[in-house]
């Protein structure tokens, strides 16, 4: 199988966007909404869509796996952002030419810090040696998730550094009808971008663990293939999205031959998310975590959680818990 591009930047819409006077539904903070129209955009014509690979969009946040302290560590994604006053001036800008673009930046005085061990994200442009804003005002970028730190402790929850292990989500390799819970060599993970999904993340649309026991896992971007996608039209996405079991799902990410990603979610269409059950949570799983508590210093929950349900299996992966 071919690697699948990374998410290191924002990805551009299948189609042209057009900006609305009206409350956003992703953001509860942004006033304005930013809404599909059913023209295609040129990038994706030129990246060859429809040859692409279709994938399921998921709903957690992103993560990056690279070196830090000489081994594969996890990284959390943190983009730098403006400082309040800045920001007021980016708004302002924003609302008065209903775009982003052309906004100046003062790089070194317009940014909040960042800890000392962040890092820009790949592609990301520089100018006199600063990393530069991309047109949402933010800097992509990463920090490594270290176990006292409780920012990330849902991060934390899914790698065991001491085995060099993350515990992952992936299609199973004797059954494509069935979800793998595994703990993987984060070496394996080496440069790979990752969704990080679970109980607390994003509201957990797909209904996972509890609050008395959560459970999170680490899903590799582009591994969660949709199958059979509907055509790369407006109207038909926005059936397949309503009507199609396999819809049922945050949005798509195509990834082209070429590297490029496209995306388009339920709230480009003026969709509802989440909308009931989720595609991803109804769907069959199967723990695969071997070892024994110990092995896991007794201080990983998870990990130790997941060896007691080790070969067992289940017909949805939200039937996934430890308490009961």
């Amino acid at each position: 199988m071919r690697r699948l591009g990374s998410v290191q930047q924002k990805i551009a819409c299948v189609f042209l966007t057009d900006v609305k006077e009206e409350p956003s539904r992703k953001r509860d903070s942004q006033q304005f909404q930013v809404v599909a129209t059913e023209n295609l955009n040129p990038l994706a014509l030129e990246a060859n869509i429809d040859c692409a690979l279709a994938t399921e969009k998921l709903d957690g946040t992103c993560c990056y796996v690279t070196l830090h302290k000489g081994q594969p560590y996890l990284w959390a994604r943190l983009d730098r952002k403006p400082n309040k006053q800045a920001e007021k001036r980016f708004k302002k800008y924003q609302h008065t030419h209903r775009s982003c673009k052309g906004f100046s930046w003062n790089v070194e005085e317009d940014f909040k810090t960042v800890p000392e061990t962040w890092i820009p994200a790949h592609k990301v442009k520089h100018q006199n040696g600063h990393p530069v804003p991309d047109e949402h005002g933010h800097i992509p970028g990463w920090v490594p998730v270290e176990k006292d730190n409780k920012q990330y402790c849902w991060h934390s929850s899914v790698v065991d550094y001491g085995a060099g292990l993350g515990v992952v989500l992936r299609p199973s390799a004797d059954d494509e009808d069935v979800l793998e819970i595994a703990a993987v060599p984060l070496a394996d993970l080496m440069e790979e971008t990752l969704e990080l999904i679970g109980t607390n993340v994003n509201g957990n649309p797909y209904g996972l663990g509890s609050k008395k026991q959560p459970v999170h896992f680490l899903v590799s971007h582009g591994s969660i293939r949709i199958r059979n996608p509907p055509p790369v039209d407006f109207q038909q996405l926005c059936a397949w999205f309503q009507e199609s079991p396999g819809g049922r799902v945050e949005g798509i990410v195509w990834h082209c031959n070429d590297g490029t990603l496209i995306k388009v979610h339920r709230h480009h269409l003026g969709l509802r998310w989440p909308d009931g059950e989720t595609a991803l949570g109804e769907t069959a799983a199967v723990v695969r975590v071997d070892g024994t508590v110990d092995e896991y210093n007794n201080s990983k929950d998870l990990f130790a959680s997941l060896c007691a349900l080790n070969g067992q299996s289940f017909s949805r992966l939200q039937d996934v818990r430890f308490d009961v």
